[in-house]
């Protein structure tokens, strides 16, 4: 079973910065897409960031400029470096993994880590 370890959140000041992290337990995890997305109270969950198996990058409009995605195929990981951090980026963040042409998740949801953008 896959298994998606986010980690990194935290409790950070407005225009402060965070690096997540998600361990993905996959299979052939170079061939696959890799996502963050985030759901915060009382709203559906949304991506954030994606990157294909190619390396080609998708940011939602609230985060161009400020998130980068990035990827280490060699230790199944994703990362997500968050800068200029703003109180509406204050959400659970996920990672999961989908094939490069359909973008249906394909993992079960992890726990998902904590961000918390506050003064």
């Amino acid at each position: 079973q896959v298994q998606l370890v986010e980690s990194g959140g935290g409790l950070v000041q407005p225009g402060g910065s965070l690096r997540l992290s998600c361990a993905a337990s996959v299979s052939r995890f170079s061939i696959y897409a890799m996502g963050w997305y985030r759901q915060a109270p009382g709203k559906q969950r949304e991506s954030v960031a994606t990157m294909t198996s190619g390396g080609r990058t998708n940011y939602a409009d609230s985060a161009k400029g400020r998130f980068i995605i990035s990827r280490d195929n060699a230790k199944n990981k994703v990362y997500l470096q968050m800068n200029n951090l703003k109180p509406e980026d204050s959400a659970v963040y996920y990672c999961n993994y989908y094939a490069d042409y359909n973008p249906r998740v394909l993992g079960s949801w992890g726990q998902g880590t904590q961000v918390t953008v506050s003064s």
